[in-house]
């Protein structure tokens, strides 16, 4: 690509919306958006590099979030979600923070360092997705001058993880919610959208600075395309929800996850 050239898919908007929708069902068959499994098909599949596929992949994300926002809350109601504010407000004030930084981090990052970061959080976020489909979640009962500072710390190490990688952070947020702040798992879900939502508006507003964030404009077709596919898909993966076996489909995600750090991680 000469120098100064904005990227652009190198695929057709049929594949983008087969590939979105892939990735919807994947998510939606175990609760969530899909976008660490977008990731890696934005930089092996479409051709982005890191911090395009990054910024591309924050813009789906939040498309996604913001269309399953309505229909989450009709599933809990607004003032079980509401009764919960304290806790989203502790982790919001340390996201906030988290997107920003994270989001500072990887626009100054050489890009051979960024994939080997992305790498590093995809196996995290391999992990996280095992531990919270299949571990018994307790709450830990810190004394609240604990907790509120773990709340902070918390929700700034998944605001930076989530501005890096482009994603919602729900997987981090869920089993955070629940562990800290002994919140029901139903309800966690819930209050994992509404701190994403803003959590992710901040580290859009910092990308949008830089000049990396032209790729957005170069391929909104494609963005739109793909993020409806992947919407589509989660719809399908919705109903699909209980029809595989956690202990096959889990662990096959996990895998995909593993692998595409692998191969992130090898990246050039």
């Amino acid at each position: 690509m000469a120098a100064g050239e904005i990227p652009r898919a190198t695929h057709s908007l049929p594949v983008a919306f087969g590939a979105g929708a892939v990735i919807g069902v994947l998510g939606g068959m175990i609760g969530l958006g899909g976008a660490e499994f977008r990731l890696p098909l934005l930089i092996g599949l479409f051709g982005f590099a890191a911090l395009s596929a990054v910024i591309l992949n924050k813009a789906m994300s939040l498309v996604v979030v913001l269309t399953a926002l309505p229909a989450r809350l009709t599933a809990v109601s607004a003032g079980q979600v509401a009764a919960h504010w304290p806790v989203a407000v502790d982790l919001l004030a340390g996201s906030l923070l988290g997107a920003w930084a994270g989001a500072s981090w990887a626009v100054r990052m050489r890009s051979s360092t960024l994939y080997r970061v992305l790498a590093a959080l995809m196996v995290l976020m391999a992990v996280a997705l095992v531990v919270t489909h299949t571990a018994a979640l307790g709450a830990l009962g810190l004394p609240l001058w604990a907790l509120v500072p773990a709340g902070v710390a918390a929700g700034f190490g998944i605001g930076v993880v989530a501005a890096i990688m482009g994603v919602a952070g729900g997987e981090l947020l869920i089993p955070t919610i629940v562990l800290l702040f002994a919140v029901d798992l139903k309800t966690a879900g819930s209050l994992s959208l509404l701190v994403s939502v803003p959590t992710m508006l901040v580290a859009f507003a910092r990308y949008s600075r830089d000049g990396s964030f032209a790729v957005l404009r170069a391929n909104s077709r494609f963005t739109a395309v793909m993020a409806a596919g992947s919407i589509a898909g989660a719809a399908l993966g919705g109903l699909l929800l209980g029809a595989f076996p956690e202990a096959v489909l889990l662990p096959a995600l996990a895998v995909i996850l593993l692998v595409s750090a692998v191969k992130l991680a090898r990246h050039d």
